[in-house]
C-alpha cells in the first residue's frame, strides 16, 4: 500500500537489492518523514592476525569471494536518493566469538565458498582448522565487524 510504513529496514541484505528497483518501492511505501534503515557487518580484515590468516583463506578458496568482496553496499548506497530525506551514517564496533563448529558453520554460510562437491572443499577446511589452532585463545576466535547504517 502506498505511504503506508513509518519504517523500511534491511540488514545485511542490501546489497542483494536492484538499488533503482528498491528507491523507487521505497519511495512508494514509506510514509512522508517515513524513516529507510540499512544496516550492514563489514568484517575488519586486518586488526588481528586471525582476521587477516581468514580473509587470505577467503582470498585462496573463495569462489567469487573477489568479485563479492568489491561489491560493497556503500557503493549501492551512493546511488540510492530519497527525495526531502537526510541521509545518515553511523558506525559502530562490533563482534563475534566462534569455536571452531560454530566457525566452520559461518564460513560454509557464505555464498562465495566452496560447496561439498568442490575439489578445494576439504583443503578449505583443513585450512581453516590450521588458522583456529594458530589463533583460538580459550577454544575461541574473534571476527570484528564495523556494523554500518
Amino acid at each position: 500500500m502506498d505511504e503506508s510504513v513509518d519504517y523500511a529496514i534491511a540488514a545485511q541484505a542490501f546489497h542483494w537489492f536492484n538499488p533503482q528497483q528498491a528507491q523507487s518501492e521505497f519511495i512508494r511505501i514509506l510514509k512522508p518523514g517515513g524513516w529507510l534503515v540499512l544496516l550492514w557487518n563489514s568484517r575488519r580484515l586486518e586488526s588481528t592476525q586471525f582476521l587477516r590468516d581468514y580473509e587470505a583463506l577467503l582470498q585462496r578458496y573463495g569462489t567469487d569471494y573477489k568479485e563479492i568482496r568489491h561489491n560493497t553496499t556503500t557503493d549501492h548506497l551512493l546511488s540510492l536518493e530519497l527525495p526531502n530525506r537526510p541521509f545518515e551514517h553511523r558506525s559502530f564496533y562490533n563482534e563475534q566469538l566462534f569455536d571452531f563448529e560454530a566457525l566452520t558453520g559461518r564460513l560454509l554460510s557464505s555464498s562465495y565458498v566452496p560447496t561439498a562437491n568442490d575439489a578445494n572443499f576439504k583443503q578449505m577446511l583443513e585450512a581453516l582448522k590450521e588458522i583456529f589452532d594458530r589463533e583460538n585463545r580459550a577454544g575461541y576466535v574473534r571476527l570484528e565487524y564495523d556494523t554500518k547504517g
